[in-house]
């Protein structure tokens, strides 16, 4: 198995514990035997697998600080205060129960990438040595110093009424004590852990969290949140019941916080982050689409995040952290509404299609994207496949990663013409 954009992500037969301590010998040796926190989702197969990485990391002299089940977040902000090399998270995000990954964060809260891990599928390969066996330990106190650390950037606010959609999730250990401390009335949805993912599927898109949105209207609270399930990325419900998509989580999180530096976010990000940049007085800056390109492209900025409704706040880290963003959205009801919020910002249409092809194919459809785009001398940017922004619209033509398509987004302020700027490049590419 290979590193893609975010780590090794697999089935179980493929993603076992034989592979997982192979890549640990291989994440050990690449961080110099160092001291390395590990964490885990409550994915069933999370248990199995983070003793064989803690296994592995240790055989190659590695100090192993096990956090245990906590969030990603949680684990990435531990790395800071427990000064450590690296973290090593079991999870496999917002993926179904049959899912797992293994992710690895350097000791600057920067993601390993597809290119860096391959340095790391280098190393795993080699002879063990039993006077370099590293020590193992556990630390317990992980959420609630990540909760202190919550506390003391966000502040305590107004008391709010809310309903946390904990997703059977990790949020389950973090979500419901840290509402509280902020001083909330929270009401509670999916907040037993269980790997299983029982109570709705893991990524908290608006169809997933229905039960969400009518609890919101039938307890007439303030808000609702959902969390994915290792809580890096977060969604809201608005008090009248109103999805508020990833991007303008986003957003808004820009409009409502003291931020002191450029914006940068993905290519596929919508034109609803620029707007609040905009209004902020605030640059935007664009990178490839992955958690470990979003790290790497922070150092001077003041705030990051992607179209999933990952933010990251890098005051506390450079997680994409749910909670944080939770917090952020209590304090800034004492202003106004969450829909008030909402409709300081621009409305948005997307459209999305993918295209069947090959992996040799993928690189001349996105080819021919980019020849259409130099030949009519359009504002474009081919970080990542590429991406064309008109006045008021844009479009990204790029390869996926995982699967084969070339996928192509379209934005618009109309659904219509989201629509012709779609098929306008299918035909382009086809």
């Amino acid at each position: 198995m290979h590193f893609g954009t975010n780590g090794i992500r697999g089935l179980f037969e493929e993603l076992n514990p034989e592979t997982a301590v192979k890549l640990a010998y291989g994440i050990g040796r690449y961080f110099n035997g160092g001291k390395i926190v590990v964490a885990r989702d409550c994915r069933l197969t999370g248990e199995v697998l983070k003793n064989a990485v803690v296994a592995g990391l240790a055989s190659v002299g590695c100090t192993v600080i096990d956090l245990g089940i906590v969030s990603s977040p949680t684990a990435e902000y531990m790395i800071r205060k427990l000064d450590a090399e690296a973290a090593v998270i079991i999870t496999a995000s917002h993926n179904p129960p049959e899912w797992n990954a293994i992710k690895v964060v350097d000791g600057k809260g920067i993601a390993v990438s597809k290119e860096r891990g391959k340095e790391i599928e280098k190393l795993v390969e080699g002879k063990l040595w039993w006077n370099r066996v590293g020590r193992i330990s556990f630390y317990e106190n992980a959420t609630k110093d990540h909760i202190k650390a919550i506390i003391e950037m966000a502040g305590k606010a107004k008391k709010k009424k809310i309903i946390l959609d904990c997703g059977n999730g990790t949020a389950c250990v973090i979500a419901p004590p840290l509402f509280k401390e902020l001083g909330c009335d929270i009401l509670t949805l999916n907040s037993h852990m269980d790997g299983r993912f029982p109570g709705r599927p893991s990524e908290p898109t608006e169809k997933n969290v229905e039960n969400l949105i009518r609890a919101v209207k039938a307890e007439k609270v303030d808000c609702g949140i959902a969390w994915d399930a290792d809580g890096d990325r977060v969604i809201f419900v608005d008090e009248k019941g109103q999805y508020i998509i990833g991007d303008m989580v986003y957003a808004l999180s820009i409009l409502w916080s003291d931020v002191k530096g450029d914006v940068v976010t993905t290519v596929a990000t919508s034109r609803v982050v620029e707007d609040a940049a905009g209004k902020k007085g605030l640059k935007t800056r664009y990178t490839a689409i992955g958690a470990p390109y979003l790290c790497e492209a922070m150092e001077g900025a003041g705030i990051g995040g992607e179209e999933v409704g990952g933010v990251i706040w890098p005051e506390l880290s450079l997680a994409k952290d749910g909670f944080l963003t939770g917090a952020m959205l209590v304090k800034a009801l004492e202003r106004k509404t969450l829909s008030e919020w909402v409709k300081e910002l621009p409305s948005y249409y997307n459209v999305k299609e993918k295209i069947p092809a090959k992996a040799k194919e993928k690189s001349e459809l996105v080819k021919k994207a980019l020849e259409y785009a130099k030949k009519e001398k359009l504002r474009y940017n081919d970080i990542d496949g590429v991406r064309v922004d008109y006045e008021d619209s844009w479009v990204i033509v790029r390869p996926s990663g995982t699967e084969d398509y070339v996928r192509i987004f379209a934005e618009a302020k109309t659904l219509e013409k989201a629509g012709e700027l779609v098929e306008k490049f299918r035909k382009i590419t086809g």
